[in-house]
């Protein structure tokens, strides 16, 4: 068995890609809560409880932590919030 390190160091990922971030989701003036709820629901797999939280929070703050993950998992996720016009960022 290859210890975890060594694993990560032979698929050529740095320790950078396994840190855990932040998807963060900026509010803007455009998207209506149902749009910024539907995306949240679709991509990020939240329910409908969470995806309104979400929103609202955005709404109120201007941003909102919507995910914790490693970068590749999260920029995969941002594309497709992108794709949706959302604006969101990867801390």
């Amino acid at each position: 068995m290859v210890p975890k390190d060594k694993k990560y160091e032979q698929e050529g990922q740095g320790k950078e890609h396994l840190e855990e971030r932040l998807l963060i989701l900026h509010n803007d003036e455009v998207n209506t809560f149902d749009h910024v709820i539907g995306a949240l629901q679709e991509v990020c797999r939240h329910d409908k409880e969470q995806a309104e939280q979400c929103a609202l929070l955005t709404h109120l703050k201007g941003y909102c932590e919507i995910k914790r993950g490693v970068l590749i998992e999260l920029e995969e996720l941002q594309n497709l919030l992108h794709q949706k016009a959302l604006t969101v960022t990867i801390d």
